[in-house]
């Protein structure tokens, strides 16, 4: 079990420092890149950004549900898992949406959603990170 818990705070912190980097970097770079070239810089960020995520997010969550299935019950672990939900629901239901829209012509309003929304995203995978180390913690001195 030690290891599916290692595995899955390794891919948390590895998005951890991803998520800060696309809300300090990344999105607020959007609104810099220029009309005439917006839908080409963003249709290559999506394209070479899911590379990154993709894995990492289904690593999460299977190493996650592996773990619940296999009776983890730990407070801290269980705690983690309500800012996996939130993150999930956010990235499906916000941030997909936002980029879509972004998809055929930079638009300010977009833009401003897309930055201000993913501030939860960010404060979720920070929580996430902390639960999951804290939780790391307190494997290293059970008997």
């Amino acid at each position: 079990m030690t290891s599916l818990f290692l595995t899955q705070a390794a891919a948390t912190w590895a998005l951890v420092g991803l998520i800060w980097t696309i809300q300090l970097v990344h999105y607020p770079l959007f609104d810099k890149v220029g009309d005439d070239v917006f839908r080409s810089y963003h249709a290559w960020h999506l394209k070479r950004i899911l590379w990154v995520v993709a894995p990492l997010m289904f690593c999460e969550l299977l190493t996650a549900l592996t773990l619940l299935i296999i009776g983890a019950r730990q407070l801290w672990f269980l705690v983690s898992l309500v800012p996996l939900i939130f993150l999930w629901f956010s990235t499906g239901l916000i941030q997909v949406p936002l980029h879509n829209r972004l998809s055929s012509g930079f638009n300010a309003e977009s833009h401003r959603r897309l930055v201000r929304s993913n501030w939860g995203r960010t404060v979720a995978w920070t929580l996430r990170g902390v639960c999951l180390l804290y939780g790391l913690a307190t494997l290293s001195h059970e008997p």
